[in-house]
C-alpha cells in the first residue's frame, strides 16, 4: 500500500502523455524529403536544367496513399496537382518542374519556368480532401538542395 500513490502519480502521467501530445508530434503521412531548388548550370530552362529542379515527397505511412487532385505549391502560389497516382507504403515520388513521362517514381510539373527560389522559398503539400497542409519544408540564401526530413 505504501507504493500506491506513486503507481497513482505514474498512471496519471502516463495518461498525461498519452493524450497531451500536441498533434504536430505525429509524422505527416506524406512528408517533403528534399527540395532541389537550384538545378545545376546556368538557368537556361532546358528540359534537363528545369527537371534538375525537384522536390521529393515520401510516403511514411504502412499503407498507399492516393494522392489524386493532392497540390505541391510554393510560397507564391505555384502550384501542382496531381492526377491519379498511387504512392505506396514507404516509398517516394519526384516531383520535377520540367516536361516528361510520369512513372512510378517520377512525375512533371510541365513548366518551361523555374518554381523554386533560390533565394528562399517553402514548399508545402495539400490534402484533396480539405487543401489541409499537411507537410512544408523551407529554405534560406544558401546552397543548392536542402534536405528536410
Amino acid at each position: 500500500m505504501r507504493f500506491l500513490p506513486l503507481a497513482a502519480a505514474s498512471l496519471a502521467a502516463v495518461a498525461t502523455l498519452s493524450t497531451g501530445l500536441p498533434a504536430y508530434a505525429a509524422a505527416p503521412a506524406v512528408q517533403i524529403i528534399k527540395v532541389y531548388y537550384d538545378s545545376p548550370g546556368p538557368d537556361r530552362r532546358s528540359s534537363s536544367s528545369l527537371n534538375a529542379e525537384y522536390v521529393v515527397l515520401k510516403n511514411a505511412t504502412r499503407s498507399t496513399i492516393q494522392l489524386e487532385k493532392w497540390i505541391l505549391r510554393d510560397k507564391t502560389g505555384y502550384k501542382y496537382r496531381f492526377g491519379a497516382f498511387a504512392l505506396r507504403a514507404g516509398k517516394s515520388v519526384t516531383v520535377r518542374t520540367g516536361s516528361g513521362s510520369d512513372g512510378t517514381s517520377t512525375v512533371y510539373w510541365g513548366r518551361g519556368q523555374y518554381v523554386w527560389n533560390n533565394d528562399g522559398d517553402t514548399a508545402s503539400i495539400h490534402r484533396a480532401s480539405d487543401l489541409k497542409k499537411v507537410d512544408a519544408c523551407s529554405w534560406g540564401r544558401s546552397g543548392d538542395w536542402t534536405n528536410c526530413s
